[in-house]
């Protein structure tokens, strides 16, 4: 039994909520949906509270297979992926319209990223087809899939009540794919003779993330800190919580809680709390060595895809590395930070293997236990690999001769704050204050880069000023399991709040005008039937 509490939203605008039901008609195969209610007899249940514009956070949560009939585990997911494109198409449009943009640049890139996503899509659908009588991890895969094809199909269905057209295949793919994307974009982009041949470096771009994991001296407490980086675009946060009731005995949980966006079946800036009472995060690795991108190929499976089955099958930090090292796509590269719960006694030990550290570059995914690094105090993560072999076939040694302590993993400029304030980090309103600093006006690490900080915000540069930096923080500790979390660039030291007023050639149908949110606490709000 999961001995779990999950942590949820205490703001509600009656005009903004949606509840729905679906079920399964075995007899015609087909859904039915009762808008409106939320039966716990259903195949799959829920509510979206479309709070965006109120508190910054849109809330959805569902329920599945606790319905009263048998019901397989291949028709729960579909139906919770159903509800879920219903209930959250409008959201899903306004995001692809927001993203497709930052993305996709020219037709040479768009026509290369159709074929590869066609062709791992298919790839992966025929492995399952041959291998999920023997392998849990193509059993589960089935199941992803399932829940992908529902929410097409659900969002589909909200489109046609609205005699709209539908979003298509290849969209709801590109929103799940936006993290690989930041990969196989710049691997599809055709080069210049001058940066073409085998020692190819890739320019320089913002790192996505800064996270932080803290210790209190006495082991009183462990807190975790994320601060998501991109395009303020992305800003269409939706929190979830999912509860599925799935018969697989290899599925080590189906409840979840993150941070997510419409349309996504994974978080992106994966900041999960997970029913197996496993905590996962993670910040992105560029790759600056273009050569390793030889190797990318449709037969493999996507970093959300991996994730997933990591988050749904893994007991425990070392399985989670396992599990996600397995078909490496090379896409969407980055540093996991798993915390295993259950190694944590607070006020007495923390034992090894509480913190699994996995780094993952094209053709390599590498894990090790960091948990002395948490007895010692703090983890920090700052877009710059920890493993040397990784480190160095990235290419950050050769950015570091080249361009400086930028690139190093103990000088560069968030690694010497991160060292210098986290001991001032001993609850959760400090963490808050660490995860959303900017001052790069007065900060002598900044050298007044107001990007060269923990908390960037790009909109603020002199020179080339783009709509674009960290944009949300989530912070939790593990005694009461309690979550918060902010959108918007931070305006901490008296920085204006960032408004789309100054960038609106930039899409960005359906955010906020002006961000200045404060942090809201999340929960799920149902009760587990």
């Amino acid at each position: 039994t999961e001995q779990f509490v999950f942590c949820s939203v205490h703001w509600w605008h009656p005009s903004k909520l949606k509840e729905a039901t679906v079920y399964w008609d075995a007899a015609q195969k087909s859904v039915v949906l009762r808008e409106g209610v939320m039966e716990t007899d259903g195949g799959a249940y829920g509510y979206f509270n479309d709070s965006l514009l109120l508190s910054g956070w849109s809330v959805l949560e569902i329920f599945a297979g606790h319905g009263r009939g048998p019901q397989d585990d291949v028709t729960t997911i579909f139906l919770a992926g159903y509800l879920e494109g219903f209930l959250t198409a409008e959201q899903m449009f306004s995001h692809y319209t927001n993203m497709y943009p930052q993305l996709i640049k020219d037709d040479i890139v768009l026509n290369s990223v159709k074929r590869f996503l066609n062709k791992q899509d298919l790839w992966a659908r025929e492995q399952v087809k041959l291998r999920r009588n023997t392998d849990p991890l193509w059993q589960h895969m089935a199941l992803i899939l399932a829940q992908l094809d529902g929410l097409q199909s659900g969002a589909a269905q909200w489109a046609k009540s609205k005699q709209r057209e539908p979003l298509s295949v290849f969209s709801v793919q590109l929103l799940n794919s936006v993290g690989d994307l930041l990969d196989l974009v710049p691997a599809f982009t055709p080069r210049s003779n001058s940066s073409s041949g085998p020692a190819a470096f890739r320019t320089t771009g913002m790192g996505h993330c800064t996270a932080l994991i803290k210790v209190l001296p006495g082991f009183e407490n462990l807190l975790v800190g994320h601060s998501s980086w991109y395009t303020y675009a992305a800003t269409m946060r939706l929190y979830k919580h999912w509860d599925f009731k799935l018969s697989d005995p290899y599925c080590a949980t189906g409840r979840m809680s993150f941070s997510s966006y419409p349309g996504f079946l994974t978080s992106l800036d994966d900041f999960y709390l997970l029913g197996s009472g496993l905590l996962m995060t993670q910040t992105s690795i560029t790759v600056f060595n273009s050569s390793l991108f030889s190797s990318l190929s449709p037969h493999s499976l996507l970093a959300w895809h991996r994730v997933r089955l990591a988050n749904s099958l893994a007991r425990s930090g070392q399985q989670w590395a396992r599990l996600f090292s397995k078909f490496n796509s090379g896409t969407y590269n980055s540093q996991y930070m798993v915390l295993d719960l259950s190694r944590i006694t607070l006020r007495h030990s923390i034992r090894d293997g509480t913190l699994t550290v996995v780094e993952q570059i094209p053709g390599k995914v590498m894990h090790s236990d960091q948990t002395q690094a948490l007895r010692r105090g703090y983890w920090p993560s700052y877009n710059i690999p920890f493993h040397a072999e990784i480190y160095n076939l990235s290419g950050f040694g050769v950015m570091w001769r080249r361009f400086g302590e930028d690139f190093s993993y103990d000088l560069s400029p968030r690694a010497k704050i991160l060292r210098r304030d986290q001991g001032r980090v001993h609850n959760l309103e400090s963490l808050k204050q660490l995860m959303r600093y900017n001052n790069y006006k007065r900060d002598p690490y900044t050298r007044g880069h107001p990007c060269k900080t923990i908390c960037c915000r790009n909109d603020l540069r002199q020179r080339r000023p783009r709509p674009g930096g960290c944009y949300d923080t989530k912070v939790r500790n593990v005694i009461q399991l309690a979550m918060e979390a902010v959108n918007g660039p931070t305006t901490q030291g008296g920085l204006r709040p960032f408004s789309w007023q100054f960038f609106n050639s930039t899409a960005h149908h359906g955010l906020p005008h002006v961000y200045n949110f404060s942090f809201v606490t999340m929960k799920p709000s149902l009760s587990r039937p």
